[in-house]
């Protein structure tokens, strides 16, 4: 025998969404608790991962400079044994010839010292502004990590003392979501996301939907205290249910969802 298909009722659908808007809205109200330092804390991250590499960049720069200088001090060295050997030379020439040929050799690798000396210290002084600034970049990157671990700590400690209550919400949430079918689940959820305070379905307050300016015709209200069919707020885009429905369905969730 052909298993026979229940037919959900409008006002089922109607108060299943409410259920699931408190129980989401609860949720919101956990997480704005939090405020600005999930954002706070993401943003010190990124700050320092960005400093870092700043950091790690002058540091290889300060050792290829280091580097240079090692070279250009191996050069002087070299010269200077080479300038040693030629004068020692020069004591046992035969002529001016070989002694001026030998002259010139001593003249070259002095200027190679000279021009040594010189470019060790441009390094020397690149060396000593980068040092300056890399020393500045530590600084204010072990001050970050400071104010990170604060910051971390302090959202620890806020999210510790709501996470039950978060994950029983968000399981509660999970259940509710499964009663309401695909197409009308995706429909609150867009205008959830599409809406600043996280609403999706709104009961009336002096004939208006909550949140809005506009008085809805006596028609239109009657028509959603029939609950009858779902009836979406031109203005707001949310889905209107009357009041008697949003006093009982709180009075019912207090019970399912208090902790």
């Amino acid at each position: 025998m052909a298993k026979k298909t229940v037919e959900i009722s409008v006002e089922d659908k109607l108060r299943a969404l409410y259920d699931l808007q408190i129980i989401d809205s609860r949720l919101d109200e956990i997480r704005n608790t939090r405020g600005e330092l999930p954002i706070e804390v993401e943003d010190l991250e990124i700050e320092i991962e960005g400093l870092q590499k700043r950091s790690e960049k002058f540091a290889a720069e300060i050792k290829e400079q280091n580097d240079e200088i090692n070279t250009k001090n191996e050069v002087i060295n070299h010269a200077k044994s080479l300038i040693d050997k030629y004068k020692s030379q020069q004591d046992t020439v035969r002529n001016n010839k070989e002694f001026e040929a030998l002259d010139k050799e001593i003249e070259f690798q002095e200027l190679e010292i000279q021009l040594s000396d010189k470019r060790i210290k441009e390094f020397s002084a690149k060396i000593a502004h980068k040092n300056e600034t890399f020393e500045e970049l530590n600084n204010k990157i072990s001050e970050l990590k400071s104010h990170l671990k604060f910051k971390k700590e302090e959202l620890e400690n806020l999210v510790s003392e709501t996470q039950k209550e978060e994950d029983f919400l968000i399981q509660k949430s999970e259940e509710f979501a499964q009663n309401i079918d695909a197409r009308l689940l995706a429909s609150y959820q867009r205008i959830r996301t599409n809406s600043p305070t996280g609403l999706a379905v709104v009961g009336l307050e002096r004939g208006a939907p909550k949140g809005s300016f506009f008085t809805l015709p006596p028609q239109k209200q009657m028509e959603i205290a029939q609950r009858k069919k779902i009836i979406i707020d031109e203005h707001s885009g949310k889905i209107l249910v009357d009041d008697d429905m949003v006093n009982e369905e709180n009075e019912k969730m207090k019970e399912i969802i208090k902790f």
